[in-house]
């Protein structure tokens, strides 16, 4: 069903943001196909608004076009998994140094219960995908610099081809848990440096977890 939206949204604005929505939550993963007649039920929306939603998948690079196949979610090739997590790395260094040097006593609180929460759902991967991404979005948050937080939403789409959660491993969420845990203890003693490093350790731990699902 489609989230609640605001008065002034047309259709085709709710078809996107719901569409966005299942793919991040992973109800829809690369490969697969969107059919306009699926999703529009799917939806509860006529195929018009779906149409303008996939056309807007398309020209952000989320969808492609396959003969006899139509609309389908895009694969993430080895290098742009690769360029994607370089750019990761750059900004969540950043991001992480200026959240040490900025952010408040109140928001590290607040990523210790989230990552705390990622571990407490292990049974739910999906969920505690989301509470991941909730992490990452309060770090940005935290480092107080609105340009950054921009540069990062540039990001979003390719985000979106990474495909199912690697949650679905119980290990992965320990390791992630004190990745995460890691970063948060170096905010909190307001090392920036620290800080940097522990966010390039987590992604590229998590680059190498991608890479090895590409592979299998």
């Amino acid at each position: 069903m489609p989230s609640k939206s605001s008065p002034s949204q047309s259709s085709g604005e709710v078809a996107h943001t719901a569409l966005i929505a299942l793919i991040r939550e992973g109800a829809f993963v690369p490969g697969d196909r969107l059919r306009e007649e699926d999703v529009a039920e799917r939806l509860g929306l006529s195929r018009t608004p779906v149409r303008e939603a996939l056309r807007r998948l398309e020209a952000a690079g989320i969808i492609e076009h396959k003969p006899r196949l139509g609309a389908v979610i895009r694969r993430i090739s080895h290098a742009e998994l690769v360029e994607l997590y370089e750019m990761r790395v750059v900004l969540e260094r950043t991001a992480s140094a200026l959240a040490a040097k900025h952010g408040s006593t109140a928001e590290f609180d607040a990523l210790e219960d989230l990552n705390q929460r990622i571990v407490d759902e292990r049974g739910n991967p999906a969920l505690g995908a989301a509470i991941n991404q909730d992490f990452h979005r309060g770090l940005y948050l935290a480092a107080r610099n609105r340009f950054l937080i921009e540069a990062a939403q540039a990001l979003n789409n390719a985000l979106l081809l990474l495909g199912p959660t690697t949650y679905t491993d119980p290990g992965r969420i320990d390791i992630v848990a004190k990745e995460h845990g890691a970063i948060v203890d170096a905010l909190r003693a307001g090392d920036q440096n620290a800080a940097a490093d522990a966010a390039e350790v987590h992604l590229n731990t998590s680059l190498r977890t991608r890479l090895a699902a590409l592979r299998s």
